[in-house]
């Protein structure tokens, strides 16, 4: 379109080409006909009827409601003064030296902050943020009314003493954000955006509190792990690796905040990338680590910047002709719905869900839905659920941390509990179904005991299934007894 066009209609016919609806030309002639109208409303309704004709009631609404989610995101973009197209994806610094820094002491205090330059805070927080990945911490906090902390081995560990004060907080929370990352939070007093700091990448979120400005940096990896360095056990990840052979069907990857869920998401999507020729589309909030593309096609979309919510961006990837998609986040009832459908009609879904284990995952998938829908969605799903890996990270009793998870295959006995509602049986299916491929957390700490990546006390804290327990008991004694003989 001209560039007398209005912002928001520039945004509006951005998003609509990027979403597949409407083609770039196509907007332009329409615009041409309504006069070169600079009413976004007018625009947009002449949009709709256009699109609507030859639809069913049903897609008409569908319809509406996706237009209507892309003109408050052509808005909220006009609104920041920024043009399609001119976006940044992620802000980027080089990275300090930090071949000095042994522990935090040998970090820079923020006690001085007010007396700083914004050039000499943004220089503070690239050493801080440098500084920490030296040292292995996956988050740094940054918190009004609060000390800077880092989390270390899943432990809280405090930097220094000094209370960030309001101004402070806000000082070196916004030091690094972009103009349109500023005018955003302004906006919403919430952001999830990513950084770049040399090789190294950030995952941004601020937020308002009672006290200021709170910001916490979650640590990327700065590479694509395989699943066995994310500490999948080899014979486990032969069936993991089956799954990403389907050419339709869901997979899920599910586990708390912090379990690595996202890693995992990006070690298969890597697996697909390089034994497949295919078309990949991911939906990311925000995108974390980087895929290229190699023998499949990849375009990585970021909720925000590239396209408004996870449901319209999961409709429009439907037009785009793809054979993975790869949803970051399913958490409302159209994402999911739309995820289901979409893994029936061709597409291979893969996408994660906060779930504590494999029962509570279907549950999940399923109590988002009316209960009149529920028969029609069990039965979809049990046809079109290909597993899901359930995982969180834990002491392994040596001083570090590792991976305990649960692998859900749908066999037939599992296609049919998910078809009865009956989610409480799968836990003794998958405990009698381990040479199909199938294992508990229980079972996972056992087999990581044994191969010595757990201690005995380690092992045991994730363990409730007393049939397990003995196992590792028994285990455990007669390498006691092998030791105490050779003494």
């Amino acid at each position: 379109m001209i560039p007398e066009t209005p912002l928001d209609i520039q945004w509006f016919a951005y998003v609509l080409a990027d979403n597949g609806v409407l083609s770039d030309e196509d907007a332009g002639q329409l615009w041409e006909t309504l006069g070169r109208t600079q009413d976004l409303g007018v625009f947009a309704e002449a949009v709709v009827e256009r699109l609507c004709e030859g639809l069913e009631l049903s897609e008409q609404n569908d319809l509406v409601e996706q237009i209507q989610a892309l003109v408050d995101y052509a808005c909220q973009q006009a609104a920041a003064g920024v043009f399609p197209g001119q976006e940044d994806d992620v802000v980027s610094y080089e990275a300090a030296d930090v071949t000095g820094v042994s522990g935090y002491s040998d970090l820079p205090g923020l006690s001085d902050v007010s007396s700083l330059s914004d050039e000499e805070v943004a220089e503070r927080m690239v050493l801080l943020l440098t500084g920490v990945r030296a040292l292995g911490c996956s988050d740094l906090h940054i918190s009004a009314g609060s000390p800077p902390f880092v989390r270390r081995m899943r432990q809280i560990e405090r930097l220094d003493s000094y209370v960030l004060t309001a101004s402070d907080a806000e000082r070196l929370n916004t030091a690094l954000l972009s103009e349109e990352d500023r005018k955003k939070f302004a906006e919403c007093q919430d952001l999830s955006s990513a950084l770049e700091v040399g090789e190294n990448r950030f995952r941004v979120c601020l937020m308002e509190q009672k006290e200021g400005i709170a910001g916490s940096y979650r640590l990327v990896a700065d590479h694509i792990s395989s699943l066995e360095e994310l500490g999948f056990l080899p014979k486990d990840v032969v069936y993991i690796k089956r799954l990403l052979d389907y050419h339709n069907g869901l997979v899920l990857v599910t586990g708390p905040i912090g379990s690595g869920k996202s890693t995992t998401l990006a070690a298969m999507t890597d697996i697909i990338n390089e034994k497949r020729s295919d078309h990949i589309i991911s939906v990311e909030d925000p995108i974390e680590i980087l895929q290229i593309s190699k023998n499949c096609q990849v375009s990585q979309r970021e909720i925000g910047k590239h396209t408004a919510s996870y449901r319209t961006a999961l409709k429009a990837a439907l037009r785009e002709d793809p054979d993975i998609i790869v949803i970051g986040e399913m958490h409302d009832l159209e994402t999911i719905e739309n995820a289901i459908t979409a893994s029936e009609t061709g597409h291979l879904v893969i996408g994660t869900l906060h779930t504590g284990n494999a029962a509570t995952t279907l549950n999940r998938l399923l109590d988002v839905f009316p209960p009149s829908q529920q028969p029609q969605i069990r039965a979809m799903t049990a046809g079109s659920m290909r597993g899901v890996i359930c995982q969180k990270l834990v002491p392994d009793g040596f001083g570090g941390l590792t991976l305990v998870y649960e692998i859900m295959l749908n066999s037939m006995a599992v296609a049919n509990i998910i078809s009865e509602g009956k989610t409480f049986r799968l836990e003794s299916t998958m405990v009698t179904s381990n040479k199909q491929g199938m294992c508990t957390f229980d079972q996972c700490a056992l087999e990581k005991f044994t191969e010595g990546l757990m201690t005995h006390d380690a092992a045991l804290a994730v363990m409730k299934d007393q049939t397990v327990i003995s196992q590792l008991n028994a285990l455990y004694a007669q390498r006691e007894a092998m030791a105490n003989k050779k003494k």
